[in-house]
């Protein structure tokens, strides 16, 4: 039989007090509940302690286990005795929503979020990572944006224009993007061969998505001249235009009527006795 202190209802073995809880001089038998066994069938000897208490101090709410004054946070005598409450252990152990647990890390998946549309809607293009989209094209000596005061690329657009001029309606062609990066690369490549005698990475048209290899046509053209032969760049893309005209009437492998996007790349070399022009087309 257990025993337990009438004051604070901490159990014991014997009926011997004071309570060594609490100092109380008053034990009363405690109750053994009925109905409950263990697992092999008998007794477990579980023990209703009643009713549990607490001591709180009245000026800061610092909860003892003893009546035994002074509060050991801030010195006061009143302690007064309370009823233990286990009404907060449930909430306590309730499993918090997935938003609760996300709450802290939303900004980051904001981030990530932001990333992922800017890389979806081409505003940053996947190439900067890496491994990842186009390979970057070689290092080569001379220019491929402007060079003495030439807009190359506005060039390109131009020979473009001045091909699909001369077409029938059903001969037209699209500038397709993919076709001009393989160019410019191969371009880059040739020119660091001729000036720096570097042995160029080449690429395959795959690598930069260009779908339609198997009708691939590609080709270095030779020097159009140096860059200050012409009067502007109107001058150099007539010059260029012809160039590329004239390579694909003389061909007896090429079909024009087969092909229907094009790209091309122009790099101006450095200035060592004139700046040379260098052009690299592909169509399919």
């Amino acid at each position: 039989m257990k025993w337990r202190c009438t004051w604070c209802g901490k159990p014991h073995e014997d009926n011997d007090p004071p309570c060594d809880s609490c100092g109380h001089n008053k034990f009363e038998k405690a109750v053994v509940r009925e109905g409950e066994e263990s697992d092999r069938g008998r007794d477990d000897g579980t023990v209703d302690t009643g009713t549990q208490y607490m001591w709180v101090c009245a000026d800061c709410g610092r909860q003892h286990m003893r009546n035994n004054p002074p509060c050991s946070r801030c010195g006061s005598h009143n302690l007064e005795k309370t009823e233990q409450n286990y009404d907060d252990i449930e909430t306590d152990l309730e499993t918090p929503s997935w938003l609760e647990v996300a709450k802290p890390y939303l900004p980051a998946f904001a981030v990530i979020g932001i990333v992922f549309l800017l890389f979806a809607t081409g505003v940053i293009p996947l190439s900067i990572l890496p491994g990842i989209g186009a390979p970057a094209p070689p290092d080569a000596p001379g220019e491929g944006s402007e060079a003495a005061g030439v807009d190359l690329e506005a060039t390109e657009s131009a020979v473009h224009e001045r091909l699909n001029a001369d077409r029938d309606a059903d001969e037209q062609r699209t500038y397709d993007d993919d076709l001009a990066a393989f160019a410019e690369h191969r371009n880059r490549g040739l020119v660091a061969l001729e000036y720096e005698d570097t042995e160029p990475q080449y690429a395959g048209p795959d690598e930069f998505g260009v779908d339609c290899q198997t009708d691939l046509i590609a080709a270095s053209h030779p020097p159009v001249g140096q860059l200050e032969d012409y009067e502007d760049g109107e001058a150099l893309a007539d010059e260029i235009a012809a160039t590329i005209q004239a390579a694909e009437s003389g061909s007896e492998d090429i079909d024009s009527s087969t092909l229907s996007q094009e790209g091309l790349d122009i790099h101006v070399g450095p200035d060592e006795g004139g700046q040379t022009v260098y052009v690299f087309y592909a169509a399919c």
